[in-house]
């Protein structure tokens, strides 16, 4: 691997200066790039994207910066992703649900319940699935970084009742992404979905307007929905991660020294991040039980009997194609 030197790099901060706003900003010599993401600065995604900068503005000396804006600051996940493609964000982290909007096959990571645990997520992630899905992404002119950051499995919180088996969904407004697969998937399970970004999900949740919503334990945490949920479900019916990406016009112009450190150490920070998950999971559970939800255990196969009987696994199948389906399977096993 080829390691960029103080001069290379401020050459290319330097080159890049001359090139139209908003791309950069260059002043002092500095190539300054903008990173934003939903999270919170106590998610794991914040904490660690900000090591990764940190360490990036070391190596070169300050030649580069990366200013990580958390918590939504520069808008929701569909502000920012536009944003992106318009090159007016240099680096989005987004939610392969979201994701979805744009890049419909970045979902065939959401199947409901087609992950039993990280055994098999992450040999999927890094390997054939991954490039499969990247190259999906680059289709729509974005450039995803090789590793993925994990969002954690999916939980059920609500404000009427516990989730213990598909029965319970029945009739509850729940919400959840833009997205047409998470929709698709509680429709079939009896729930009435609400599609909104997670920036307005606190006050639906408040308001009653929804009874309920499903998200990772960090997310849950970072949001305090204990505040506004009294039941917790251990459903984990769908693994969800982030994808950190530029946009192709972006990307291409940053000098190439300037892509090799972005990519060693955002793709660094990921993998931290994916430990910080793993070994939060317990204290997380006994924190939000001690925050006063309600917590129960809900086993997936009678989920999964009931979207088999709906046919959702079929009608999602035909959706992605045969191609992409056993990409999914390959690591998965048996899906539908």
């Amino acid at each position: 691997m080829h390691h960029p030197t103080r001069r290379t790099l401020l050459a290319g901060a330097a080159a890049t200066a001359l090139l139209p706003a908003p791309l950069v900003r260059a002043q002092a010599g500095a190539l300054r790039l903008k990173c934003g993401v939903v999270t919170p600065d106590s998610h794991p995604a914040t904490i660690r994207l900000r090591e990764a900068a940190d360490r990036v503005a070391k190596e070169t000396n300050g030649a580069v910066e990366v200013a990580v804006f958390p918590n939504g600051q520069l808008g929701s996940d569909t502000d920012m992703l536009s944003q992106l493609r318009s090159g007016a964000l240099e680096m989005f982290a987004q939610s392969s649900s979201n994701l979805a909007t744009l890049v419909p096959r970045a979902s065939l990571i959401n199947i409901a319940f087609a992950w039993s645990g990280y055994d098999k997520v992450w040999p999927a992630v890094d390997g054939e699935l991954g490039a499969y899905i990247r190259g999906e992404i680059a289709k729509a002119g974005l450039v995803p970084f090789e590793r993925m950051w994990d969002n954690g499995f999916r939980q059920t919180t609500t404000s009427i009742r516990p989730i213990k088996g598909p029965a319970d969904f029945e009739g509850v407004k729940l919400r959840v992404p833009n997205s047409a697969l998470f929709t698709s998937a509680f429709r079939a399970l009896g729930a009435a979905p609400v599609a909104l970004n997670f920036s307005e999900a606190y006050s639906a949740l408040q308001t009653k307007v929804v009874d309920g919503q499903e998200n990772p334990l960090a997310i849950i945490t970072s949001f305090k929905l204990a505040e506004v949920q009294k039941y917790l479900s251990f459903t984990n019916h769908i693994w969800d991660g982030f994808w950190l990406m530029s946009g192709q016009r972006t990307w291409s112009r940053l000098p190439e020294d300037v892509r090799t450190v972005l990519a060693r150490h955002f793709n660094q920070a990921a993998l931290d991040q994916r430990q910080d998950i793993a070994g939060q999971g317990v204290a997380m559970r006994e924190a939000l039980g001690k925050a006063g939800f309600a917590i129960n255990d809900a086993p997936a196969a009678p989920f999964q009997d009931k979207l088999r009987a709906a046919g959702f696994y079929t009608e999602w199948k035909g959706k992605y194609g045969q191609e992409a389906w056993g990409h999914l399977e390959k690591f998965a096993g048996a899906v539908s």
